[in-house]
């Protein structure tokens, strides 16, 4: 795949699962030092005494080509062993680890117990897995996502894998924000005068973006930057292909629509990448002064993968 290698840096801002694939994507087709992958840490929790960071770690194994597809998370041709052995004994089953994904939460656990920092524990695990571009977290200070349900206050992962989103969502918050400034690679990163174009990937607006936007100063210096803002829509024909997005818009009082996400975002973006089976939608996003293009968002392979991610540069003006 050609590289792009002209045109300004890029940032993306990612959480698992679609956003993960895009920003796969984009490292197919930029050269590392054009590009920087700003991860949301708010879905991060301590389980069985281990730092899980489920969003960094979906775009590490699809950057590093490790990701299971079929599956949507973890690392391909998983194992279970070390699951069952601990059912055996008692302990909390309701969170998966895979025996190879295990070594992942080991590696940073006792880095990051030793006094590193997430990006410098993160930094040195993609490095070890060969990936040349840069990936950081959002923050390095702790950032939770929590939801507020018809069951009460659950940390995100309580609501996400052990109540498999089924309690009805009335509110989100990001506990540790305001307080939490944003690592120094996402800094950097707007702040470059360089810097081109901000995409964000087709990730949960509610739950894997809009964590990012609350990191002290993040979402005020977008709206500061004089260049294209994209998005790419996370709803194909009105509904999300993985996770609870659709189930929390009727929730939340959102309708299932495009117009939908760009209403969430409002002024933070300038333009919305819809899949081409939405052109109907197209024309009142357009109205809105909004700009719109059209792709297939759909990505099943990294050849998938590669071609929207040039749909999205084509889209910024980015060569």
């Amino acid at each position: 795949m050609n590289a792009i290698s002209s045109g300004g840096h890029v940032l993306a801002l990612s959480g698992g699962v679609g956003g993960a694939k895009l920003a796969a994507g984009l490292a197919a087709v930029i050269p590392p030092e054009r590009l920087t992958i700003a991860v949301n840490t708010g879905d991060d929790f301590e389980h069985l005494g281990l730092t899980v960071c489920p969003d960094i770690d979906s775009v590490v194994y699809a950057m590093a080509g490790l990701n299971d597809r079929q599956r949507g998370w973890g690392v391909v041709d998983e194992s279970w062993r070390m699951m069952e052995q601990l059912r055996s004994l008692g302990e909390a089953d309701w969170f998966n680890l895979g025996d190879r994904d295990l070594a992942m939460h080991i590696a940073r656990s006792w880095r990051l117990r030793a006094g590193e920092s997430l990006s410098a524990v993160t930094a040195r695990l993609t490095n070890q897995l060969g990936i040349a571009h840069r990936v950081v977290p959002m923050s390095d200070a702790p950032v939770r996502t929590q939801v507020e349900t018809d069951a009460g206050w659950l940390d995100f992962q309580h609501y996400f894998v052990r109540e498999q989103c089924r309690p009805v969502v009335k509110a989100i918050c990001f506990s540790g924000t305001p307080g939490a400034g944003p690592s120094a690679g996402l800094a950097e990163a707007l702040a470059r005068p360089d810097l081109a174009a901000v995409v964000l990937c087709p990730s949960n607006p509610f739950l894997s973006v809009d964590p990012i936007l609350a990191v002290d100063g993040v979402r005020q210096a977008l709206l500061s930057l004089k260049v294209p803002r994209i998005a790419v829509s996370p709803l194909i024909g009105g509904k999300a292909l993985k996770g609870p997005l659709s189930k929390m818009l009727d929730e939340l009082g959102f309708e299932g629509s495009n117009t939908a996400i760009a209403a969430h975002y409002g002024a933070l973006i300038s333009h919305l990448v819809i899949d081409r089976t939405d052109e109907d939608g197209a024309l009142a996003l357009r109205a809105s002064g909004l700009q719109v293009t059209l792709a297939e968002t759909l990505m099943k392979s990294s050849e998938d993968q590669a071609r929207l991610a040039r749909d999205v540069l084509t889209a910024a003006g980015v060569e």
